[in-house]
């Protein structure tokens, strides 16, 4: 759990409302969440906000459609609707830039912001990130298990609980019962019901919009980026990572052994020592 002192805001960004909370001193850096049913940027990041506040200013946002954050996301191009919306809180926050740390979802979000606008982020860790190869295999168990928690029967418990220890991390028990407790009660607040923001892409075009390994940006972006990947990621393949590696001019990649797609919170101690390395050492 966080121990550290926050201080929690609203700020209204393009007419929606964006949540967040904030702790630490010194260069901003971002930890954007990932989209999995109930989550939320704290409850992501409960391992990893103390430490990381030693070294710097941590901000920590609900994205759109997530936690406190108003409910809705532009399913025609969400990596960009997300961007847009955390740029808009650098700005509302007069940060002309900062620290990306993107875990799934959340490392879509912070990728897209720094292809649309690289001069807004210093550097970047991104953890399995969404939108990697999308569009060149099919979708992985964990990530069909994702797309399908609010269709079909519907949300449940059971469902969710499934997703969670099968498919999120590499040891399910580990996971206490109420951190999927709290997730649960998360996911069916009726605003999130009647517009949930983790769809399948409806379309080839959104579909791929949404893959980052057609975008010719890629291989010029000069951010320079770490990829952690768990190597028994069950959602997003871990293929990903090398394909970024080979394609970024800047990108150093890590596999974690006995970790699947949380690793900030699965490996946590390695994650904030990792973490804060890369962003406190110079750039050549």
């Amino acid at each position: 759990m966080t121990r550290t002192a926050l201080t929690e805001r609203t700020v209204s960004v393009g007419g929606k409302d964006i949540y967040f909370a904030e702790t630490g001193q010194g260069p901003a850096v971002v930890l954007l969440h990932g989209g999995g049913p109930g989550a939320s940027g704290v409850s992501n990041y409960s391992r990893n906000i103390d430490a990381l506040a030693a070294h710097f200013r941590v901000i920590v946002p609900d994205l759109p459609g997530y936690g406190r954050s108003s409910k809705g996301v532009d399913q025609s191009d969400p990596f960009g609707y997300l961007a847009d919306n955390i740029r808009g809180l650098l700005d509302r926050l007069d940060l002309d830039h900062a620290h990306l740390v993107g875990n799934s979802y959340g490392g879509a979000c912070a990728l897209r912001l720094a292809l649309d606008t690289p001069d807004r982020v210093g550097k970047m860790i991104l953890m399995g990130p969404g939108g990697i190869g999308l569009t060149r295999a099919p979708l992985t168990a964990g990530l069909r298990s994702l797309m399908s928690y609010y269709t079909g029967t519907g949300p449940s418990r059971d469902k969710l609980e499934a997703f969670i220890r099968d498919y999120l991390v590499f040891d399910g028990t580990e996971i206490p019962a109420e951190v999927i407790d709290d997730r649960y009660r998360s996911s069916i607040d009726p605003a999130v019901l009647a517009d949930p923001p983790l769809r399948r892409p409806s379309g080839l075009r959104a579909l791929w919009g949404m893959d980052f390994t057609r975008d010719r940006r890629l291989r010029t972006l000069q951010t320079p980026t770490l990829v952690i990947w768990g190597a028994n990621d069950k959602v997003n393949r871990p293929s990903g990572g090398h394909m970024l590696a080979k394609t970024m001019p800047h990108c150093d990649l890590l596999l974690t052994a006995n970790t699947g797609h949380w690793v900030q919170w699965e490996r946590a101690d390695f994650f904030n020592t990792v973490t804060t390395a890369f962003l406190t050492r110079s750039t050549r």
